[in-house]
């Protein structure tokens, strides 16, 4: 009787340990991301003008702005493809830097009112991103 006690409890842990490297393994890598690292992709040229029109609308832009601010967007993704696939990749501070005179630069094109709703797009945008 002992003896079949022992084998039953040896497969029970066995089976506890199989089952549990299974839902170990089965976790996504890196937290909520899902296993990305490191700063999401550079967005396409088709991806850059569907971010602006979504701002123009959102903004309330005219035709002209919507232009200009399309160039300011081209240019900085521009600048930090560049940046990206160089041999030394900028730290996270020249990043943040790059992003603050991007935002400046857009915020130069538009009116007090739109730049208060440009303020309150960014931070809806980034309450949307994973942390």
């Amino acid at each position: 009787m002992k003896n079949s006690v022992g084998k039953s409890l040896k497969a029970l842990m066995v089976m506890v340990v199989v089952l549990s490297c299974g839902m170990v393994s089965g976790q996504p890598q890196g937290g909520e991301r899902g296993g990305q690292q490191g700063p999401p992709p550079i967005p396409s040229t088709k991806e850059i003008k569907a971010m602006v029109s979504d701002l123009a609308d959102e903004l309330d832009i005219t035709d002209d702005q919507e232009t200009k601010v399309l160039a300011v967007y081209q240019s900085h993704f521009k600048e930090v493809k560049s940046k990206m696939s160089s041999s030394s990749r900028p730290s996270r501070t020249e990043m943040e830097k790059m992003k603050a005179t991007f935002e400046t630069k857009v915020k130069e094109l538009l009116t007090k009112e739109q730049q208060s709703k440009f303020a309150a797009y960014l931070k809806k945008q980034a309450s949307q991103r994973p942390s």
